[in-house]
């Protein structure tokens, strides 16, 4: 596939390298000479120095040819420009925009994106999926990261397993024959920063994060046979009064009316805007690492802080304040890949990567076949993907103990009109299943495969 990436930042920089690494053509436009050059030295990619928008730029970059455009410059402006000048003069036919202003995104403008009008096909709003991914957390504490597929029937979650966990040192064949009704499947482990597919034989050791596929009404029993019963948070500090505290604290009010919110906002202005918005949150202005102004938030008695600023460092250091302080649990954002290594260390119990986020939407319509979703696990080392079975699929037909699956994938469940099941030896999957399948990276292409549109279905 060819692909023009606008934008050599970090997302910029981190799709690149993803797609480079599958072999893709790529190609980077950024107006900044030293991000461009630093791409061209770390990657196998093309760079060009130049606008993104501008018509011979992308025409230098090989326009013509593309499949795909990624806009993902630090302007909303030159992002969508970038794609209408895709489509217009160039006629590429798969154009991405990262936007970040939510004005452009209300509803009842939602023409604006059609092909009559601004062409774009999938608009990526880092803020508001990153918000939605924090409210997924914090609707299921003890996990440290939750992806929904199959309309929300279907969830992946991340479960580290402590010392007191019960399932541990236990073979995950024997799980199965403990809780026969329980529709879970341990899909993927990381240990010790090995991440691998667990045999039936195989165990799992505190240390562990597993990963776990199972359904939307067995997930909180799913995280308490995990070990992890940790209440529902009722009182939440949320650092950063940006779109994403505001829309996190937003969905909140909305949905949990006994849930106590205060946000802690740096800038006064910004803070004096989001207290008009907000109707039940207390606001305070001040940092998230003033000692004092978390004691007025009352974090000794907080069950959660959520760090949302736009700061990195902040972040962290504010988490590992809070829970100094006495706070229960913390989740951070964190954009910077370095900085994951240690957080743990640190005492940070969860962490959000918007970059994973972004990187998760391109990567669904850069795979082929049915795919239907995409997340990105373990910093780009696996996969878990939602994709629809065809007639032609070689999976359609045969018991699934019987099928000569890639090494490195795995199915966690299947979709079958409306109902969840759980993958055992003798089902046979059929077309129109919706399938999820965790895979190592190695494994994505040949998963790929089994999901093609075969010349025969025509």
């Amino acid at each position: 596939m060819r692909v023009i990436i606008c934008g050599a930042g970090q997302v910029g920089y981190g799709i690149a390298e993803r797609l480079a690494a599958e072999n893709n053509d790529v190609s980077v436009i950024d107006t900044e000479p030293e991000l461009i050059r630093n791409i061209q030295d770390s990657l196998d990619v093309r760079g060009f120095i130049g606008h993104g928008a501008h018509p011979d730029v992308l025409q230098a970059a090989g326009a013509r040819e593309a499949d795909m455009i990624v806009a993902v410059t630090l302007y909303d402006e030159v992002n969508m420009v970038a794609c209408q000048v895709a489509h217009s003069l160039f006629d590429v036919p798969t154009k991405i925009a990262r936007i970040r202003a939510q004005s452009y995104l209300l509803p009842h403008y939602s023409d604006l994106f059609s092909r009559d009008n601004m062409p774009i096909d999938v608009i990526i709003s880092p803020e508001r999926e990153v918000a939605e991914m924090v409210l997924r957390r914090i609707a299921l504490p003890g996990a440290t990261d939750v992806v929904r597929f199959a309309d929300g029937k279907i969830i992946m979650v991340a479960i580290e397993c402590q010392e007191e966990c019960p399932v541990i040192n236990t073979p995950l064949s024997q799980l199965s024959d403990l809780f026969p009704d329980l529709p879970s499947t341990v899909v993927g482990v990381a240990r010790n920063d090995n991440l691998f597919i667990p045999h039936s034989t195989d165990q799992l050791i505190a240390g562990d994060l597993a990963y776990v596929v199972t359904t939307e009404d067995q997930v909180k029993r799913t995280l308490g046979l995990f070990g992890h019963e940790e209440p529902e948070a009722i009182r939440i500090v949320i650092a950063g009064g940006g779109n994403i505290g505001l829309f996190v604290a937003n969905a909140i009010e909305k949905a949990q009316a006994r849930t106590k919110v205060k946000i802690i906002e740096n800038d006064r202005v910004r803070a004096l805007q989001i207290a008009d918005q907000l109707r039940h949150t207390v606001v305070l202005h001040g940092s998230a690492l003033d000692q004092k102004l978390l004691t007025e938030a009352d974090i000794q008695n907080a069950d959660l802080l959520v760090a949302l600023t736009n700061n990195d460092q902040v972040n962290i250091l504010s988490s590992v304040m809070a829970k100094r302080l006495g706070c229960k649990s913390n989740l951070s954002l964190v954009n910077n890949p370095a900085y994951h290594d240690f957080t743990k260390t640190l005492g940070i119990d969860s962490t959000v990567n918007p970059r994973a986020v972004t990187m998760s939407r391109v990567l669904q319509h850069v795979r082929r076949g049915r795919i239907r979703a995409v997340h990105s696990l373990h910093r780009g080392e696996a996969e878990i993907i939602e994709a629809e079975a065809l007639e032609t699929s070689p999976l359609v037909g045969t018991a699934l103990r019987d099928l000569e699956l890639p090494d490195g994938m795995r199915i966690g469940a299947i979709l079958r009109n409306g109902t969840v099941m759980r993958p055992q030896g003798d089902i046979q999957t059929k077309p129109g299943d919706r399938i999820v399948i965790f895979a190592l990276a190695q494994a994505v292409r040949p998963v790929e495969q089994l999901f093609r549109v075969s010349l025969e279905f025509f």
